[in-house]
């Protein structure tokens, strides 16, 4: 199944994640279509048909739990819909929320504030898991020292896990995907924060220097993310 015939709903009341969220993933390829309230909701999942569903928690009406629920056990829902991934979208990461969700057969959790970008990896990954596809572009990267696992979002160092902000995370795995190639400021800004970033290319600057920090031998002398003097960077594999 091509993107172009996968369907993604989004069930989120907050119109601007609703929006941020289609729009990352229009641009992917995939189909949407939403609702923002539970009710509305109950009836679209009826008419349509779904390979992954990204459900926020708190509706009004009908709230996420009971959305899965139905989806999960009831009659008219269930034929259509029973095997069908979601990822819920919370704003409550208590473990005793997420575990609600996993007894109901949620798939993932994302909890709010999140970046629309790991939304989108999220469902690749969730679409690879279902249709149990492992021979893709996101299986794990070791480059020697450094190991790179995108469908945990999981950096290690030396074999210690090291902790990644999601920009930081997002930047490191576009330099492994391109390992040796130059990449502009302008590339990284376009790839990571997006076409509609309103800041300037010092923010890559500050973000590669953090990123240096956290996975470098010595940030002084790096490495694996090499600066190329007026003309922007290079990941340099192990």
């Amino acid at each position: 199944m091509t993107k172009a015939q996968t369907t993604v709903g989004i069930i989120e009341d907050e119109a601007t994640i609703r929006d941020v969220v289609r729009r990352y993933l229009e641009l992917e390829g995939y189909r949407v279509i939403e609702s923002a309230d539970g009710a509305q909701a109950l009836e679209m999942l009826r008419e349509s048909t779904l390979d992954l569903l990204l459900l926020d928690v708190m509706l009004p009406g009908v709230d996420g739990y009971s959305i899965a629920r139905a989806l999960r056990n009831a009659p008219e829902l269930r034929s259509r819909h029973a095997d069908v991934p979601i990822i819920m979208l919370t704003a409550r990461g208590a473990e005793h929320d997420r575990l609600a969700g996993f007894d109901l057969g949620v798939d993932d959790y994302i909890v709010k504030p999140f970046s629309p970008r790991e939304v989108v990896a999220r469902v690749k990954a969730v679409l690879r898991r279902s249709r149990g596809d492992t021979d893709d572009a996101s299986a794990p990267l070791d480059f020697g020292r450094l190991h790179i696992d995108p469908r945990k979002r999981e950096v290690l160092v030396d074999g210690q896990a090291v902790t990644l902000t999601a920009k930081e995370f997002d930047l490191l795995w576009l330099f492994a995907r391109h390992p040796q190639q130059v990449l502009t400021r302008e590339q990284l800004l376009t790839e990571v924060w997006g076409y509609d970033f309103d800041g300037d290319e010092s923010t890559v600057t500050v973000h590669i220097r953090r990123l240096r920090e956290k996975i470098e031998r010595d940030p002084a002398n790096p490495e694996f993310i090499l600066t190329l003097r007026g003309a922007g960077y290079k990941f340099e594999p192990q």
